[in-house]
């Protein structure tokens, strides 16, 4: 998967599970904040990262984690470990 469908997925299931608006989710924007997340929110969406993208996430990394663009390209990087291991 190239960056962009990895964006269009990501992007896909924020808007469905977390009903945000399309439009609020750009690369900079902060995610907890736009996606008004809780710690169980928190664990929705490494669930759902997960099962999408078949990659362990871990509760550390999040801690790096900002912005959408952060997000899309931790999973790029966690893929792409995935794909080599």
């Amino acid at each position: 998967m190239n960056k962009e469908e990895i964006i269009s997925k990501v992007n896909e299931f924020l808007i469905e599970e977390f009903e945000v608006s399309a439009d609020k989710i750009t690369p900079d924007a902060p995610l907890k904040e736009t996606l008004e997340l809780d710690s169980l929110d928190y664990v929705d969406l490494v669930v759902i990262i997960e099962g999408n993208f078949g990659i362990k996430v871990h509760q550390e990394d999040f801690a790096t984690i900002r912005t959408f663009d952060d997000l899309y390209n931790y999973i790029i990087t966690k893929s792409a470990q995935t794909t080599v291991a």
